[in-house]
């Protein structure tokens, strides 16, 4: 099919934003509550890629999820800004993102326990997550 040669880009184009409405999953009972849009649709998907490893499953593409791999059995300082670099970097495919602040992190025992706060256009979203790191 060839282009229609009637269209005239000379006023330019608008960009239209399509709406967030997903499903909504409580976190609490594992169970479809309903149908969420804005701030609740992105908080799911923070939740959503912060928890699945990328490369892994095949229901997902491979540019959605975080990559854990290589993490395991190194320094915690190391780790930490791996971890963060990471995850800046799968946040980077969904335009509602912005950016990330308040990164912080500390060392227990096996494992990195991370806290964040995700900017996003409908407002910030906190989270986190613990890393085994042996």
């Amino acid at each position: 099919m060839l282009p229609r040669a009637d269209i005239d880009l000379r006023g330019g184009v608008v960009f239209q934003d399509q709406p967030t409405l997903t499903w909504i999953a409580d976190p609490v009972t594992r169970r479809i509550r309903g149908r969420g849009d804005g701030w609740e649709a992105i908080r799911q998907a923070v939740e959503i890629i912060v928890s699945v490893e990328r490369f892994k499953w095949q229901i997902y593409t491979p540019n959605f999820g975080t990559d854990y791999n290589g993490l395991l059995g190194t320094e915690p300082g190391y780790a930490a800004s791996e971890l963060q670099r990471r995850l800046e970097d799968a946040f980077l495919p969904d335009s509602r993102i912005l950016g990330m602040k308040d990164f912080t992190w500390s060392f227990s025992g096996v494992s990195l326990s991370v806290r964040f706060t995700v900017l996003t256009v409908f407002g910030d979203v906190a989270s986190g997550l613990e890393v085994p790191l042996r």
